[in-house]
């Protein structure tokens, strides 16, 4: 399973977005800056988390993107739904039917081993997504980060919104 490159691009970004102050906001240009990432592409990914719900857009001096839920509120399948879509990773084209010793349409009343099995797998990669929020990363790179790189990334937001 690859997961787009948009998908880890945003979730940085609400991590980023968490540290605004209430009614600031960062523009794409801004965070397309902050991690070196091309801002044409960064805006289409900004308006798929707007349209979700999970980011939302502030008009005027100190605007741009910032958090449409809390932190505890946003999951990383949020996010991955939001990028990617709710589809599953795995569809199965029901090729059993295919070839010289293909079962009939009729035979198949259950869905392939194979197709349940990526559905089992599916279901727990989404519980874990599900399980660890924009909150409990901030944590996570918190405990793992030099406060002077925190202290850094801290300024550097506000010296964007001042």
């Amino acid at each position: 399973m690859q997961i787009a490159k948009g998908v880890e691009w945003t979730a940085h970004i609400c991590t980023l977005l968490a540290l605004l102050r209430e009614g600031q906001g960062l523009n794409v240009d801004a965070l397309a800056e902050f991690f070196e990432v091309p801002s044409a592409y960064l805006a289409k990914q900004m308006q798929l988390l707007r349209r979700a719900g999970i980011v939302e857009s502030v008009r005027g001096k100190g605007g741009g993107y910032r958090l449409g839920r809390s932190v505890d509120a946003i999951t990383l399948l949020d996010i991955v739904t939001a990028i990617e879509g709710p589809m599953p990773a795995f569809r199965c084209t029901e090729i059993r039917q295919n070839g010289p010793c293909g079962l009939k349409r009729s035979d198949c009343k259950r869905p392939c081993e194979i197709a349940a099995a990526f559905a089992v797998a599916e279901d727990a990669h989404r519980e874990a997504l599900a399980a660890k929020t924009v909150a409990s990363i901030m944590q996570d790179a918190a405990i793992n980060s030099t406060p002077e790189h925190m202290m850094e990334i801290a300024e550097w937001v506000q010296r964007q919104t001042a």
